[in-house]
């Protein structure tokens, strides 16, 4: 029993089974009961000694058995082991409020114009799903920076990308990432409010451009 149990726990288990049989097989020896090599037909035979690991949810029981018969059990406290959590995916699709505020890195120098104005108000209708224009939101203010800088003469004096389009993704109503249907409303804004029907480098429609492409690829 004691061959069975201590590879089991480690140790020979105080006042166990392997403990009391030990003792006990002394006592007969030494009154001559039994002789020190002697052996039963129970621990000869298939119905032996034996000692059984169970392992559960913060639990570990020890059974001993002889000729079938349980004659002790151990029960032990285990630390649980943690289940690895899942990692959080995060959508890493680019938003028009991001696209906006890139603008604003990118081309933040460029005095607010009507082909801006038009592709913010293309941009902000993209989330709203709505023409009308939000009163104190980012196209009304893009337009009205249009409006007043098209009466100034100094680029110096007037209102930049940078003032309209920084933190763009708090001053939209709400925001999405953006699509490529998306990208050609505010490009054509863009171009139809220009003279030149081009688009500025780096400027609003071309961040929107670029975010529409990436999350293309990110699909």
């Amino acid at each position: 029993m004691q061959s069975n149990e201590t590879p089991l726990l480690g140790h020979t288990l105080k006042g166990g089974p392997a403990v009391v049989m030990q003792s006990a097989a002394t006592r007969k020896e030494r009154t001559g009961v039994v002789g020190h090599k002697d052996l039963t037909d129970i621990a000869a035979g298939d119905q032996g000694m034996t000692a059984v690991e169970t392992n559960l949810p913060g639990k570990r029981i020890n059974t001993e058995s002889v000729a079938g018969q349980v004659v002790g059990k151990c029960t032990e406290d285990v630390p649980m082991e943690k289940t690895p959590t899942a990692d959080i995916r995060v959508d890493d699709k680019i938003t028009i409020g991001e696209a906006l505020e890139v603008s604003a890195l990118t081309a933040g120098e460029k005095p607010v114009d009507q082909s801006d104005a038009a592709a913010i108000q293309a941009a902000e209708v993209s989330t709203t799903h709505s023409n009308v224009i939000i009163p104190g939101g980012v196209a009304a203010m893009a337009q009205s920076a249009a409006n007043v800088n098209a009466r100034m003469g100094s680029n110096e004096d007037k209102t930049k990308l940078a003032d309209i389009l920084t933190d763009a993704n708090t001053k939209l109503p709400g925001d999405k990432p953006v699509t490529r249907q998306d990208a050609e409303g505010v490009m054509v804004a863009e171009l139809r409010n220009n003279p030149n029907l081009a688009t500025h480098p780096g400027g609003v429609g071309a961040s929107v451009v670029a975010a529409a492409r990436i999350n293309q690829r990110n699909k």
